[in-house]
């Protein structure tokens, strides 16, 4: 009986002996990792912010291109399909004031004819080009007229264009508002860090902004943007910054 009950006091206190063990083991590793953390004394964390913007302005480019057997008859003809342009922009509500023309160009014309088999160029004529540049803020004008140039070239106007492109004018306070917003959002996530292991963020001990993207709505910026996004084809844009931020650990 005396033997069952030595026994049965030594298991007791071996268990005692194990609770407070392991209870120090635990105390020991919670020091150490709060130590570790801090020991690590900073962390680095990124920061995102977006917002949906508008174009407030629009650039489209107009091409007119024409081949005639002399210079002076490609001259005169580019001359008349230039009229027929400007007629058409009139007719789209586009005001002369928002167009400008470059010089226009001359250069021989050249066809491929083949001579006993073997290809070779040939002059035959000249054409003569000139483009026409239209911006302007109303950019449901350009939307339209755009539309409408399909028609324009069905009467075998010989004009081509380029999609509009539409722009945003207040790029650097848009840039500055959000690097503001992702510089938050950097903290926050920093803090969400480290909010476990008993440590705070402090002080911001370097920042650097990545890519600026501006972005068709739902657009996804892609492997390939290092340098930054800037989409032009749509009037409704989302625009993106990326900050990386270094934070003190206290």
């Amino acid at each position: 009986m005396n033997e069952q009950n030595n026994l049965f006091k030594s298991m007791v206190a071996l268990g005692i002996f194990l609770a407070i063990g392991m209870s120090a083991a635990a105390f020991i590793l919670g020091v150490q990792g709060k130590r570790a953390m801090t020991g690590q004394q900073s962390i680095t964390v990124k920061g995102l912010a977006e917002k949906p913007i508008k174009a407030d302005s629009a650039e489209w480019e107009l091409s007119i291109g024409v081949t005639q057997p002399t210079q002076a008859a490609a001259l005169d003809n580019l001359a008349i399909e230039r009229e027929a342009v400007e007629a058409f922009l009139l007719a789209q509500g586009l005001d002369a004031k928002t167009w400008s023309a470059d010089i226009a160009t001359l250069n021989p014309h050249y066809d491929e004819v083949f001579i006993k088999e073997v290809p070779r160029q040939v002059q035959n004529g000249f054409d003569a080009y000139q483009t026409i540049r239209v911006v302007t803020k109303d950019l449901n004008k350009i939307t339209n007229a755009n539309e409408a140039l399909l028609q324009l070239r069905a009467e075998n106007h010989p004009v081509t264009a380029r999609a509009p492109s539409y722009l945003v004018s207040d790029l650097e306070n848009v840039k500055m508002s959000l690097i503001a917003a992702a510089t938050k959002n950097a903290r926050s996530r920093a803090t969400e860090f480290v909010k476990q292991d008993g440590v705070k963020v402090g002080v911001m001990k370097s920042a650097s902004q990545g890519a600026f993207y501006i972005l068709p709505v739902g657009g996804d910026a892609g492997d390939d943007s290092y340098g930054g996004v800037y989409d032009k084809s749509t009037i409704d844009k989302t625009a993106r910054v990326v900050v990386t931020i270094v934070y003190g650990i206290e």
